[in-house]
């Protein structure tokens, strides 16, 4: 596996910053992987390593690089403080304007065989969210996905299979905004929903104290076999 920073072109001739993780085998389906608000930190870094050895051609783009460019963070403290008010200062239109970008820097990538993905962290599973609205993927994943259950008008545009996986007692995204969420989604095929039962926001993450290893062992392997299925092709898939 091979992993650098590599440019991402933007509107007015500006570039900004994505880590980049190759497969083993040098080729494979692609992945967008969409940070939380602390920036593209070590487990960011080591989800796209992941999926990488895997077999997927990662891209994690800088979200917020117009504000802190390469910037990360940890979770609690200062750090987190730091973090939250780059969110503030952030204009969430530019950042979904990079979208398209970004996912289309990774399909012309070389490396890429097979269907692109999205998958994404607390805002970024509600850029995952976006970009499937938009057409721009051809699966998702969105894990705590914050702010959809405000953007449901964009469910019915959603045609890629998607996986939505919630805590049961995340105090940011209640249960009763799982159920909005759903609700969007009735009689479409096309979303699967999971809520793991005592997990919290930012479960999946094994740096934060909010960590469930068991919601996330399991999210992760339904996730792995989602992407499998939707993003790669002939007997296998």
């Amino acid at each position: 596996m091979r992993t650098s920073w590599t440019r991402i072109p933007a509107s007015g001739g500006r570039a900004y910053d994505g880590y980049l993780a190759l497969p083993p085998a040098g080729t494979g389906p692609g992945l967008v992987l969409f940070q939380e608000i602390f920036g593209v930190n070590r487990h960011i870094r080591t989800v796209a390593e992941q999926y990488a050895q895997l077999g997927f051609v990662v891209l994690a783009p800088d979200v917020f690089w117009r504000q802190a460019p390469r910037e990360s963070f940890g979770y609690a403290g200062d750090e987190a403080a730091r973090a939250r008010d780059i969110l503030l200062r952030a204009d969430i239109a530019e950042i979904v304007a990079d979208l398209e970008g970004t996912v289309q820097a990774l399909r012309q990538r070389p490396e890429v065989s097979g269907g692109v993905g999205a998958l994404g962290f607390c805002i970024g599973g509600r850029l995952a969210y976006l970009a499937a609205a938009a057409g721009l993927v051809d699966a998702a994943a969105c894990y705590y996905g914050g702010g959809i259950q405000d953007q449901l008008q964009k469910a019915a545009a959603v045609r890629c299979p998607m996986l939505f996986h919630y805590g049961e007692t995340d105090p940011m995204i209640p249960l009763a905004a799982v159920e909005r969420v759903k609700a969007a989604f009735a009689g479409q095929d096309t979303a699967k929903f999971f809520v793991y039962a005592g997990a919290s926001h930012g479960f999946n993450c094994w740096e934060r104290a909010s960590y469930q290893p068991l919601a996330a062992m399991q999210a992760h392997g339904r996730t792995v076999l989602h992407f499998a299925r939707h993003l790669t092709t002939g007997p296998a898939a």
